[in-house]
């Protein structure tokens, strides 16, 4: 299996690449194409991860109907036989890894979800004992279950350049204290409903993104959602507080760059063969723990 780094639809209106997933138009609609790109340190690597498109993909579609009851979503389809006839010659590179969105206005917020410290958090505790200017008590630990679930809200960054936290209030000045609030209360919710259900499956959740766009019917659930790539997912039998957990995500690929010492500056580096397959392997096991199912890549 190769890994597919770019789609072509042919005359298909593309609209932009971004780290992972290709957007085109169609018509009053999105297409979504989750590449098997991947990105550490704000760069994408030459090499792909034969398959993570689709596994993205897929636990995006398994949390949006889980998820279904308690807010809207973007999703129209994601079954290709359903896309309009001029993608039909392009199944081999949209089956299972593309879906049909509806346009949205999206807020200009990265809405994120902390339930452990960990991370950027971890960091800022360190030296001021909060997280994004939250107080937290002291004599936490790295990996440490907060008190209470935190929202935590961010700039959208450019390609090639971080996310920045910013305050609620910051928030409420860019689009409004309603939808401010309402973003909040919705981040938090989802981030309770998943949390639990991974907890279920004997994971950890400890943290998420999301992104909300506005359509004429209200606010719903955008992007991917609760995949390895935005979330961190933890094993519960093994977690520890006082160190870094392992998790569900590309951690295989940013300890290689680590041993390389890569200078974290274009152009990225190719990934050996190992690093490749344990890293689709850990995808692959976050979908099954996830889900309860398995996923053929041969399909």
């Amino acid at each position: 299996m190769t890994a597919l780094l770019k789609t072509d639809l042919g005359s298909t209106p593309l609209i932009g690449r971004g780290k992972v997933r290709d957007l085109y138009a169609i018509g009053d609609a999105l297409l979504l194409v989750a590449t098997d790109r991947i990105s550490a340190f704000d760069h994408v690597l030459a090499t792909g991860i034969p398959g993570k498109g689709r596994v993205l993909t897929q636990i995006s579609l398994f949390w949006f109907d889980l998820l279904k009851e308690l807010v809207p979503n973007h999703l129209i389809s994601a079954d290709v036989r359903e896309f309009p006839a001029s993608l039909h010659p392009y199944t081999d590179q949209l089956r299972g890894r593309s879906m049909l969105v509806k346009r949205a206005a999206m807020f200009p917020v990265e809405c994120v979800a902390r339930g452990y410290l960990t991370g950027s958090g971890w960091k800022e505790y360190q030296k001021s004992a909060t997280v994004c200017g939250i107080p937290l008590p002291a004599g936490l630990l790295d990996g440490s279950r907060l008190p209470e679930p935190l929202y935590t809200p961010s700039t959208k960054g450019e390609a090639g350049t971080h996310d920045e936290n910013i305050s609620f209030a910051a928030t409420e000045a860019a689009i409004g204290a309603a939808d401010a609030a309402e973003l909040k209360r919705l981040t938090l919710a989802i981030y309770n409903k998943a949390a639990g259900h991974a907890e279920s499956r004997g994971l950890i959740l400890a943290d998420t993104k999301f992104e909300f766009g506005r359509t004429a019917e209200g606010i719903i659930l955008a992007d991917e959602v609760l995949t390895p790539d935005s979330s961190r997912f933890w094993e519960a039998a093994s977690w520890k507080p006082g160190g870094a957990q392992p998790s569900f995500d590309k951690q295989f690929v940013r300890d290689y760059l680590e041993s390389i010492h890569w200078n974290k500056q274009a152009p990225a580096p190719s990934l050996p063969d190992e690093v490749v397959s344990r890293t689709q392997d850990k995808y692959l096991e976050a979908f099954r723990r996830l889900t309860g199912r398995d996923l053929d890549l041969a399909s």
